[in-house]
This record gives C-alpha cells, sequence and structure tokens, in this order.
C-alpha cells in the first residue's frame, strides 16, 4: 500500500516550513527512509510491468496435447510467462513425465553415461 500523494505533499511542505526529518516522521508516524525518498521523487511508483498472471485454458490445453512430454519451462518460454502449476491443477493435468519420454529415456540416460565416460 502506497500513501495518497497529497500526503506525501502534506509531509513535505512541514519540512519546508523548517520540521526535521525525525520530527516529521514522529509527527505522522512514518519511517525516516520514506521521506528521505519523497524528497528524491514524490510521485507514485506504477506497479512494474508483470508476466500475465492468467492463461488461457483451451490454449494450455492445446499446448498439452501437442507437446505432451514438454518441461515447464518450455512451456514457460512458450507463453510468456513463469509457471503452470495452477493452470494444470484447474484443468485436471498431471505435470508427471511419461516413462517413455524421448528426454527422460534410458537410452538417452545411457548415451549421457557413455559420452561423459568417452570424454
Amino acid at each position: 500500500m502506497s500513501y495518497a500523494e497529497h500526503f506525501r505533499k502534506k509531509v513535505l511542505a512541514k519540512l519546508e516550513e523548517g520540521y526535521s526529518i525525525r520530527a516529521v516522521a514522529a509527527q505522522f508516524e512514518i519511517d525516516k527512509n520514506t521521506i528521505v525518498q519523497w524528497k528524491k521523487r514524490i510521485e507514485i511508483k506504477r506497479t512494474r510491468p508483470r508476466k500475465p498472471s492468467k492463461i488461457d485454458n483451451d490454449a494450455l490445453r492445446a499446448d498439452v496435447e501437442k507437446y505432451p512430454n514438454d518441461f515447464q519451462y518450455e512451456r514457460a518460454t512458450r507463453f510468456g510467462c513463469g509457471t503452470f502449476s495452477d493452470g494444470f491443477r484447474h484443468l485436471g493435468i498431471t505435470i508427471k513425465k511419461d516413462a517413455k519420454s524421448s528426454k527422460s529415456s534410458p537410452l538417452n540416460l545411457e548415451r549421457t553415461f557413455l559420452n561423459k565416460l568417452m570424454y
């Protein structure tokens, strides 16, 4: 929660009257560092740009059908967002990997192990 701009101006007006930062902070029951920051910039900071928090259920379901063995970070890259655990839960999709997946198959693990031994 942020303080309203008119309140900030009221606090800074007290400073211009000659009161110290400590006295004004005690009077308005706010932190001294807050007043120092307001002296630098009185405007209220707007929210930062965020990644989308909601993903279309149909698009997520279609992506899971198209790429059933992809990892969450791969889906996040495609959708431009963070994680999908809530979306999966709402759709009733488990995020466990298929044992036959190309990325986790025993054959790939064996190749990786052999490559490490060779080099």
